[in-house]
């Protein structure tokens, strides 16, 4: 039998630090990924998994959200927005947006998104089990090959979540919280209300500890915390090539998406998954590889950029070789200058010719 309409809380209230200088100007969810707004991927998702309608729960640069989203029509949704006067943490977070949820049953289900994660899993079936097994709380496991800088989740022969070890040195798992959860509404309820508080370190641990169910849904899809310079610039590529196939991404997959208005000299190499923005421009005898440039962007001729993001309106010079840098908005790089190895560029700074060098040679 069909579900009733299906109701989500996304979380974009962070101020993305682990992405400076590209989230000084914009946050983090709205920073243009394989051309569109990563929450856009998130949102396309939520809705073929049935979301039909979205709350969220915003903080920093708050305003920005609704002017670049709308009111959700573009994705099949219906979205509203709430702002939390002071950063209230996860579960603080998902207490105070569950005031504008439209359900009002004890056992209704309710998803959770966590705005770091780009994710194929199947989220009907992971609906489908938290109905199934009536759980207070539904967690999406991945597995992974280091699980210590993660929240690791042990479970039971029956998949029931036995503990729940935020960040431990030794972990006891492989299987980690992979950012998506389904809330029974009446245990979003018990959340205390307008203080800072982590569904990581209080309310998971708390259910546990007090016998309630919490099951976890383990699946293998494709899943990566975007949270990085490099597993952005990783992320926004995948998509582009296909390898997570994504209904948001303006363009069929290929080794590169030019947006409107972009150009790419004719003997240039753009490959990888890059992204050329609208208005940008790729010069002659350039290489740039799993790149992304935001509009406007300018790499000059014979140029190298790889792995990299150039922020909105940033030149690089020709002949000056990125690898693993991030350049903020409207930076200048000036020939001969050689940035790599995560090295960050704040928006606005000019590196005069041959100013900074990884290596010896000029």
């Amino acid at each position: 039998m069909p579900r009733e309409p299906l109701e989500a809380i996304v979380l974009v209230g962070g101020q993305g630090t682990r992405l400076r200088p590209l989230t000084l100007s914009a946050p983090k969810p709205l920073l243009p990924t394989a051309g569109v707004p990563f929450l856009a991927h998130l949102l396309a998702r939520a809705a073929a998994g049935g979301v039909t309608h979205v709350v969220l729960a915003t903080c920093y640069k708050a305003e920005m959200f609704a002017s670049s989203l709308g009111d959700g029509s573009a994705f099949g949704l219906s979205i509203d927005y709430v702002t939390e006067d002071v950063p209230l943490d996860t579960a603080g977070g998902i207490r105070n947006a569950a005031s504008s949820l439209r359900g009002t049953g004890a056992a209704d289900p309710v998803v959770v998104l966590n705005s770091d994660v780009l994710s194929g899993h199947d989220l009907d079936a992971q609906v489908d089990l938290h109905i199934k097994t009536d759980a207070a709380v539904t967690l999406h496991l991945v597995e992974v090959a280091d699980p210590s800088r993660f929240g690791v989740v042990p479970t039971d022969s029956s998949g029931r979540v036995t503990a729940f070890l935020e960040k431990t040195p030794n972990p006891v798992t492989n299987h980690i919280n992979a950012g998506c959860y389904v809330f029974r509404r009446d245990v979003i309820a018990q959340i205390p209300a307008g203080r800072r508080v982590s569904v990581e370190r209080e309310t998971f641990p708390g259910l546990i500890e007090a016998g309630a169910l919490v099951m976890g849904y383990p699946e293998s899809a494709y899943w990566l915390d975007v949270g990085t310079p490099q597993t952005f610039v990783r992320g926004s590529c995948d998509l582009v090539l296909g390898r997570l196939p994504a209904p948001a991404v303006p363009g069929p997959p290929g080794p590169a998406l030019l947006l409107t208005g972009a150009t790419v000299a004719a003997d240039a190499s753009v490959a990888g998954g890059t992204v050329v923005g609208a208005g940008a421009s790729v010069g002659a005898g350039a290489t740039v590889f799993g790149s992304v440039l935001f509009d406007s962007a300018i790499v000059g001729e014979g140029a190298v950029v790889r792995d990299s993001i150039l922020g909105r309106g940033a030149v690089v010079a020709p002949g000056a070789v990125l690898d693993e840098a991030v350049v903020g908005d409207g930076a200048y790089i000036g020939p001969g200058n050689e940035l790599a190895r995560g090295i960050r560029v704040w928006p606005g700074t000019r590196l005069g010719p041959t100013s900074v060098r990884f290596s010896s040679d000029v």
